[in-house]
C-alpha cells in the first residue's frame, strides 16, 4: 500500500486527505473500465492523474510498479489502493466493484454476439482494427509514464536490462523482476549519500 506522508507540507498531502464517497470512487472506477473497454490503463492514467486530481504522475508510476508486484491485475490492485487512500475498505470496494461489473455485462453481451457473428469479415476486420487501437493507448501509456520519471544513469541501464531480458531474449517476466528489483534497489540504495 501506498503510504501517507508523516510530513506536513508533503506533495499530495491535501488530496490524500480530502475524503471520497464510496458512490464517487464507483463512478469513477466504472467510467473508466467503460471508456478504456480493452485497454483500460491509458484512461486510468487520464481519469486519476489528468481529470479528478487524485494522484500525479509520479504518485500513479509508483501505484503501477505496486499494482505490478501484487498479485493479479494491475488496473484492479491500482483501484483497491486508491479506493482505501479516499474511503478505507469500503472505497476499496466501491472501486474495484466500479471497475469490474460494467465490463462484466458489456463482456456477456459481447460473447453473446460474437458467438452469433464472429465469423463475418467486417466483424474480424472490425477487431484487427481495434487491436491497433489498444496497442496505441498502451504505449502513449508507457511515453506518459515514462516523462514523469527522474532520468538518471541507473534507472536507464535497469531498463534497458528489462526490455532486452523480456522483449528481446523473452525471459518470462516474473524471474526477471525477480532478478532486477532487488539489484535495482541495492543499486539505488547504494548510490543514495
Amino acid at each position: 500500500m501506498v503510504p501517507h506522508d508523516s510530513q506536513a507540507g508533503a506533495p499530495g498531502d491535501a488530496r490524500r486527505s480530502q475524503r471520497l464517497a464510496p458512490a464517487e470512487l464507483f463512478r469513477a472506477f466504472a467510467e473508466m473500465s467503460i471508456y478504456g473497454f480493452g485497454g483500460v490503463m491509458p484512461w486510468a492514467r487520464r481519469m486519476l492523474v489528468d481529470r479528478r486530481r487524485w494522484v500525479d504522475d509520479r504518485e500513479f508510476a509508483e501505484l503501477l510498479s505496486i499494482g505490478q508486484m501484487l498479485p493479479g491485475p494491475n488496473i484492479c490492485n491500482i483501484a483497491v489502493i486508491v479506493g482505501y487512500r479516499y474511503c478505507g475498505w469500503r472505497g476499496s470496494v466501491a472501486a474495484a466493484t466500479g471497475l469490474m461489473l460494467p465490463p462484466f455485462f458489456i463482456v456477456l453481451a459481447l460473447g453473446a454476439l460474437y458467438h452469433r457473428f464472429g465469423a463475418l469479415p467486417s466483424v474480424q476486420g472490425a477487431l484487427r482494427g481495434m487491436m491497433a487501437v489498444a496497442a496505441g493507448l498502451v504505449l502513449m501509456t508507457g511515453v506518459k509514464l515514462a516523462q514523469s520519471q527522474p532520468r538518471t544513469k541507473r534507472g536507464l541501464v535497469f531498463g534497458l536490462l528489462s526490455l532486452t531480458a523480456v522483449g528481446v531474449l523473452r525471459l518470462p517476466l516474473g524471474w526477471v523482476m525477480l532478478a532486477l528489483i532487488p539489484a535495482a534497489l541495492i543499486v539505488e540504495w547504494r548510490a543514495r549519500p
